[in-house]
């Protein structure tokens, strides 16, 4: 694999370490765990990331189950699908949204976390925070877009008003001569 190769597609979960001859591809990270610190091209897209409450492993129990839906066999029949609960809030988290359960921990790891994070801080949670900047979002964008259609309408009404003075103006004019 080239060293451009590791800049177009970088793997999230691969450390590129520099030594004097150039990029090497080190070492494969173990499974990023809430506890651990994440490098800074790690943490680079997930700008948020921090602010969650963190997870203990400890209070977490995983399983492995029969996934399910779509698929067919790839998915029915292997164990890829993660149930993960967090003991002491009693929160259970089921992720089957890909095929491969490396992939299927973290985003349940994540899902989890976020969801902890709603039921110890409520409505200071990060996630509530986010729906409400986004609704808020929303409503300025239908403010902004009902204002333009009044302006719109406003501007109908002035144009067909001065298009109409100017007909009154031809017939008047065609009547004097």
């Amino acid at each position: 694999m080239s060293t451009l190769g590791l800049f177009r597609f970088p793997a999230p979960l691969t450390r590129v370490c520099l030594v004097p001859w150039g990029l090497r591809l080190c070492e494969k990270l173990p499974l990023l765990s809430p506890g651990t610190m994440a490098t800074p091209v790690q943490a680079a897209g997930k700008k948020d990331c921090p602010k969650l409450l963190s997870l203990n492993e400890h209070e977490l129990e995983e399983q492995f189950v029969k996934g399910h839906g779509p698929g067919g066999q790839a998915t029915n029949k292997t164990s890829n699908c993660v149930v993960l609960r967090h003991v002491p809030s009693g929160i259970v988290v089921k992720c089957h949204q890909t095929r491969s359960v490396d992939q299927n921990r973290k985003l349940a790891r994540r899902i989890l976390q976020e969801k902890v994070d709603v039921f110890y801080k409520g409505e200071n949670s990060l996630v509530c925070r986010e729906k409400r900047e986004a609704e808020k979002r929303k409503q300025e964008r239908k403010k902004r877009a009902k204002e333009t259609l009044e302006k719109k309408k406003l501007l109908k009404e002035q144009w067909e008003s001065s298009k109409s003075a100017q007909r009154g103006l031809q017939v008047l004019t065609e009547r004097t001569c």
